[in-house]
């Protein structure tokens, strides 16, 4: 079909977003259904692209069109949010989504395994909470690992305790080394530094102690990772890994 000339064609992306978004909600509407938008990823977002969506998404529910917003990413979300427009907290809720409590931890290992048949002891379950704290992608990895070593119909303590060495290898190989190669080599010597330090979270200051540089002159070097998802900012003055285990990464292949 041909496009409707003076609409959403101004060239500025915030103005044309949100008409684009207002048409779309206006015809759903009528249509007497709902459109639905799913981002991964936000943090990635070009901070225009960001402020022109947060604007959309502000003029529609001004409106009350039926069009919902999901948007998923690391914890600077947030702050990378309200940054672009100041009145975005009234916009969105943000729940947070970190690793999964003991029972549900449990039944996303024991659940599958139940399904095809098989079962799995409780100290195995054990096993698995304690090495992958919960956190889901640590839980596929190593409900993956035990399957395939489970010689029987049960997986017990033993499997969970032989899955760790393949499932920290592909952690590494696949996992934490995609995510530190992303770094350039004074940024990896501040994430280094960082693990040195112990579990997180940590003071900037003391980072920038152990680097014998003062936390002013690491401001770039550290905004810098955090747009690159490796780092966060929990608190003012803190800093600490986006996804657990990481420090255990870097100690266990680049500390000596």
């Amino acid at each position: 079909m041909d496009p409707d000339p003076g609409v959403a064609d101004s060239g500025d992306l915030e103005e044309d977003f949100s008409e684009f978004f207002v048409r779309v909600g206006e015809a759903t509407k009528a249509a007497g259904v709902a459109w639905t938008i799913l981002v991964d990823e936000v943090q990635y977002l070009k901070s225009d692209d960001l402020a022109a969506l947060i604007v959309a998404l502000h003029k529609i529910s001004q409106k009350n069109l039926p069009i919902l917003f999901f948007g998923a990413g690391l914890p600077q979300v947030a702050a990378l949010s309200g940054d672009a427009k100041s009145y975005v907290e009234r916009l969105f809720h943000y729940p947070a989504l970190g690793a999964l409590n003991e029972r549900d931890a449990k039944t996303a290992i024991r659940q599958p395994v139940t399904d095809e048949c098989v079962s799995i002891s409780e100290d195995a379950l054990n096993e698995i909470i304690e090495k992958t704290r919960g956190y889901p992608y640590f839980l596929q990895e190593w409900g993956h690992q035990c399957w395939n070593i489970g010689q029987n119909d049960r997986i017990e303590l033993a499997d969970a305790k032989s899955a760790q060495d393949g499932a920290t290898t592909r952690l590494d190989d696949r996992f934490f080394k995609v995510r530190f190669d992303r770094l350039t080599p004074k940024e990896r010597e501040y994430v280094i530094a960082m693990a040195k330090l112990g579990p997180g979270p940590y003071r900037s200051s003391d980072v920038a102690d152990a680097l014998r540089e003062t936390p002013e002159s690491l401001g770039p070097r550290r905004a810098q990772i955090i747009s690159k998802g490796m780092i966060y900012s929990p608190s003012h003055g803190d800093i600490a890994f986006t996804v657990p285990m990481f420090d255990e990464y870097l100690i266990r292949n680049f500390v000596t």
